[in-house]
């Protein structure tokens, strides 16, 4: 395992599956869009799996197509769900107190995902983080997405933070690349929907399993 930072200056984080539990107003958003069309709801399980992968992965699980004809579908599915997207979506067990004990300890704490920003702003409005990220980086705010670095290094940089003192987590093999190509302490996390994968097989620089042993790790005042 590569050396822990001693002081770290911020933590990014991947959103869907490693801050939020999302995966479950998505699959009822595909319900509805599924019960608009006539066509067979997948098993919620199915498309938990791919949620790291985005919508297209989604509708995927529902409609046996090409991309081209998937991309037709998305503007009502996310339509649909930007509709609901907040009624169960809920931070994973022990993420509200992980983001206490970083603030506590005077940690920034930003978030960089692959999802749209017009989404990703709102949920983190709705969650009641708006007022607490010190950076937010989308899928679209930059031509580029993960595992490319760049939407990392803007994170970064709108956060005033240097990457060298910064870790970020994701539960994703595409988030360990982006943050290794950044130059970034990366964490794999194994509470997320992994895409079906092993995070110990991703080589970041460390795996755990619950936010409380993310605090440990950081050797974290937690408060009262």
């Amino acid at each position: 395992m590569k050396p822990l930072l001693k002081s770290p200056q911020g933590v990014l984080f991947d959103l869907d599956g490693t801050l939020l539990d999302s995966a479950p107003d998505l699959h009822a958003a595909l319900a509805v869009y599924c019960e608009e069309v006539g066509a067979a709801v997948p098993v919620y399980a199915a498309v938990r799996t791919v949620v790291s992968r985005g919508s297209r992965a989604i509708l995927r699980c529902a409609f046996d197509e090409g991309d081209e004809a998937l991309l037709e579908r998305m503007p009502r599915y996310l339509e649909l769900y930007h509709s609901m997207m907040a009624r169960h979506t809920r931070p994973f067990e022990g993420i509200e107190p992980l983001l206490d004990a970083l603030e506590s300890n005077g940690i920034a704490w930003g978030i960089v995902t692959n999802k749209p920003g017009y989404l990703t702003d709102d949920l983190v409005r709705q969650i009641g983080w708006g007022e607490r990220v010190c950076a937010v980086v989308s899928g679209d705010t930059l031509p580029v997405r993960k595992p490319d670095p760049a939407p990392v290094l803007l994170a970064c940089e709108r956060g005033g933070l240097d990457p060298t003192r910064c870790l970020f987590v994701g539960d994703d093999r595409r988030d360990v690349q982006a943050g290794h190509a950044a130059g970034l302490y990366t964490v794999a996390v194994e509470w997320g929907y992994l895409d079906g994968g092993d995070p110990h097989a991703w080589d970041a620089d460390v795996v755990v399993r619950h936010p409380r042993e993310f605090i440990e790790l950081l050797g974290l005042k937690v408060p009262a």
